[in-house]
């Protein structure tokens, strides 16, 4: 069995962690190294046990705690060498790099961990798919379009943590500067809820047990916006939907 929560998204800090009976791995530590070890542990978990940590990309909303965490518990930390480079000043000095390529899998224990490559605007940003004894969870997030890619990847998931980012009024006509508001609409920024509405019509399928809408913008979407697009896209499956907070971690999913 898998299990997995959503610990933080949003733009001010991302993680996400996943276990097997055998397995603890975090992806992504955009919280500072204190504030993981508390959400871990208000989910029932022990950091110490944590197997490893991969990083998607170095923004950092997605590193922030990542060095101090890797070196505080020893993990390795899992990234592509372009991530590592562009990520050096923030992260330090990290006593367990591991580098893989993007589309290189990656086993830790019973966990497969697959790769792929995504549009966003950092050196070389990663989707995740996570599998284990056939149960299959995608992480979608920090996505400016789909591409054949994504969704060749993400085809078959039992759960999707899915990037809703913000609504396209809401945007147009909010407070950010135009700059900001074209990268986020721009191909390498970040999903409308129109966008992975498409996205997780194309993606879903009987066995699509839950979705986690997630990177919700506090500023330029709601989470009422965003549910009702994801549910028009699922068009009355029975699948469970969640929405990530920035603030608090998910309940724990099971697969």
């Amino acid at each position: 069995m898998m299990r997995f929560s959503v610990l933080a998204s949003g733009s001010r800090g991302n993680a996400c962690y996943v276990e097997t009976d055998q397995t603890r791995l975090l992806i992504d530590a955009g919280l500072s190294c204190a504030e993981c070890m508390r959400r871990l542990r208000a989910v029932g978990v022990d950091p110490g046990r944590l197997d490893g940590m991969v990083i998607t990309h170095e923004h950092i909303d997605h590193i922030r705690g990542a060095g101090v965490l890797a070196r505080r518990l020893r993990i390795p930390v899992y990234m592509n060498g372009a991530t590592l480079r562009k990520a050096l000043n923030s992260l330090g000095d990290i006593a367990r790099p591991v580098i893989i390529r993007t589309g290189q899998p990656l086993t830790v224990k019973d966990l497969l961990v697959e790769t792929f490559t995504k549009c966003h605007d950092a050196a070389d940003p990663m989707g995740i798919l996570v599998t284990c004894r056939g149960a299959r969870l995608g992480l979608i997030t920090d996505l400016g379009r789909s591409t054949l890619v994504v969704e060749t990847r993400l085809k078959g998931c039992h759960a999707l943590i899915m990037e809703f980012n913000h609504d396209e009024r809401m945007l147009e006509e909010g407070p950010y500067p135009l700059e900001i508001k074209r990268r986020i609409r721009g191909p390498d920024g970040h999903l409308s809820n129109a966008q992975a509405g498409a996205l997780l019509k194309a993606l879903s399928h009987q066995d699509l047990a839950v979705v986690v809408l997630a990177h919700l913008s506090e500023k330029n979407n709601l989470p009422e916006k965003a549910l009702k697009m994801c549910m028009s896209a699922l068009g009355g499956a029975g699948t469970r939907v969640m929405v990530s907070s920035q603030h608090s971690p998910t309940p724990m999913v099971h697969l």
